[in-house]
């Protein structure tokens, strides 16, 4: 793939649209936290090809925090739609309100038909995305999706940033979300975490499903372990796993703050972890991003198709690939969840405590 020579499906040269002394892109985001931060590896390509373009992002309002923290993002644009919510006429009058922006191109992450609508009523000359709900006309810059060369979501979006159809992976930036130290200062007086314990994250949530979610007696075996041993320990996550939280949070010095901070909060927190221990999740991506060690469980997902995206000595897998794996269910269809009960605390324990001892 050759980043300088892009040309659309519509025989549309590159020179013939892009040839401005600003290349000003609108990214139609995706809807999930960890799908964001995979996103960047796709705004720092851009950035690397052409450092002076602007990049807006379009995103629901709830991730404007954390485009925020992105430095080649020049502004995110609310959606003003909720996840899944057709809303046509809302779409057409946000598209119509930014023609005077004179976007150059669009990259179009999702693959539904709506998602498509917002760059076609900006009048946006370039409109790249994959084939999904039949979007011919509405995007002029089709691609094939061929997954057995994209196997991992992100090189599915970096593969926008090069012209044409990917016939191999593409180079993959690793997300880097920015800290701020001052709000860590905050966080750490709010919440009284004032110990100089090194601090081990811990997400027990699973969005997507209980197929996703390491037992939750597990993530308080360890816990327990790794206090014992000198550590303190953080639980994050939303609201909805608060209780999760409390089933773990049964000693001194693991403290339950899952529901009680902003997402944007909870990036700063994980800066200061030590090491991370995390369900393949939406934080586990976060935790990535912002550098800490992260010890990832899969279950019915695998680390083949959205790994953690940092430096090999800055991550642990642990994923048993059982025949059934990896089935990519929200319940195990077996009903017995052996891929994640096989994994056992001591393996965890290990590998934290050999990272302790470096």
């Amino acid at each position: 793939m050759q980043p300088n020579a892009r040309v659309s499906a519509t025989g549309i040269r590159d020179s013939d649209t892009l040839n401005s002394e600003v290349r000003r892109y609108l990214i139609v985001g995706p809807s999930w936290i960890g799908d964001m931060v995979m996103a960047q590896s796709l705004f720092i390509t851009l950035k690397q090809q052409y450092p002076d373009c602007q990049i807006d992002v379009l995103a629901p309002a709830w991730s404007l925090p954390v485009l925020k923290r992105m430095p080649e993002v020049n502004g995110g644009i609310s959606a003003d739609v909720a996840h899944g919510e057709f809303s046509f006429f809302k779409r057409r009058e946000l598209g119509r309100s930014l023609r005077q922006e004179k976007y150059t191109q669009a990259i179009v992450i999702p693959r539904s038909w709506k998602s498509a609508l917002v760059p076609f009523f900006a009048s946006i000359p370039l409109r790249t995305g994959y084939r999904g709900e039949m979007r011919y006309g509405l995007l002029n810059d089709i691609r094939t999706l061929n997954k057995k060369v994209l196997t991992q979501t992100v090189q599915r979006y970096v593969a926008h940033a090069y012209a044409g159809n990917a016939t191999e992976p593409p180079p993959i930036p690793y997300p880097a979300l920015r800290v701020d130290a001052d709000n860590q200062q905050k966080l750490r007086q709010e919440f009284g975490l004032k110990s100089k314990r090194p601090v081990l994250a811990m997400m027990p949530g699973a969005e997507y499903g209980p197929a996703k979610q390491w037992p939750l007696s597990y993530y308080r075996e360890l816990a327990q372990a790794l206090v014992e041993k000198g550590w303190q320990v953080w639980l994050l996550g939303s609201e909805k796993d608060r209780v999760a939280g409390e089933q773990i949070a049964t000693t001194d010095n693991i403290h339950n703050l899952c529901g009680r901070t902003q997402l944007v909060d909870t990036i700063d927190l994980l800066a200061m972890a030590r090491s991370v221990v995390s369900n393949d999740s939406g934080l586990m991506h976060v935790a990535a991003a912002v550098g800490a060690e992260v010890n990832v469980i899969y279950g019915s997902s695998t680390p083949a198709y959205t790994p953690p995206l940092t430096n090999d000595d800055k991550k642990n897998i642990f994923y048993l690939g059982l025949e059934c794996s990896p089935c990519f269910k929200r319940e195990c269809p077996l009903g017995h969840t052996e891929c994640l009960k096989g994994i056992s605390c001591s393996d965890i324990f290990k590998k934290i405590s050999e990272y302790d001892q470096d």
